[in-house]
Order: C-alpha cells, then structure tokens, then sequence
C-alpha cells in the first residue's frame, strides 16, 4: 500500500479498543504456551484466548473499515489463519518419521514468526500506523 492508497479516516474508538484487545488475548495465548504444557504455537490457535481473539476480530472489523485500522483487523486474522494452516502441515510431517526433522524446525520458526507478528502489530497500532501486508 502506498501513503497515496493509504486511508485517512480514523477508526471508530470501539475498533481500535477491539484491535488492542485481540493483540493482548493473542499476546497472553502465546504466554500461555511458554510456560503451559503445550508449544506456543498450539496455545496460540488452540487456546481460548487466540479463539476468542479471532471471533472479536470478525465482529468488530467493520468499525475500522476505511481507516488506517482495518490493516490491523486484516494482520491480525491473516496471523490466526496462517498460523492455523503452517501447524497442520507441521504436525503432518512430524508425524512422518522422515519428515519429523522438518516439522520441528518449522515449530520453531512458526513460534519466532508469531512472537514477530504481534509484537510488530501492536507496537505499530500504538503508533496508530497501519499494517503493509
């Protein structure tokens, strides 16, 4: 998106509160996954906290439409979805004993690529910058 493209209207108050809140639950799943009994990218889509994160995304993204915001409602459901499907295909070569090796290391990367996307995310919305996706 170039600044030319960029939209100019500001967000209503409630779409901006919903987006640092799913930033947060997000945040708070990937915690829990640090310290839980699961790996950070199971507690990242399989907690209550991320699925919660992503049903508010849904419900609250047409309060940022046309604004700066919107990127973020797009950044943070893209984050959730693609996550979801580089797990699957993660577990489906780890339960492959060739493909084991592969699967872990893409775990690792998974967990660092989350760890960047919401962190680049939330630091940008309390910028009140959008999100180049």
């Amino acid at each position: 998106m170039s600044p030319a493209d960029e939209p100019n209207s500001e967000p209503l108050p409630t779409a901006l509160t919903a987006a640092h809140i799913v930033y947060g639950l997000h945040a708070f799943a990937i915690g829990l996954g640090i310290v839980g009994a699961s790996t950070v990218i199971g507690g990242f889509v399989g907690s209550v906290p991320s699925i919660v994160a992503v049903i508010i995304n849904y419900l609250k993204r047409a309060g940022a439409r046309g604004s700066w915001a919107e990127s973020h409602y797009r950044w943070q459901i893209r984050t959730f979805w693609f996550a979801l499907m580089w797990l699957i295909i993660a577990v489906l070569l780890i339960v492959t004993v060739i493909g084991a090796p592969v699967g872990l290391g893409l775990l690792l990367v998974l967990t660092l690529w989350l760890i960047y996307r919401i962190a680049r995310g939330w630091l940008r919305l309390l910028d009140r910058q959008p999100m180049y996706v």
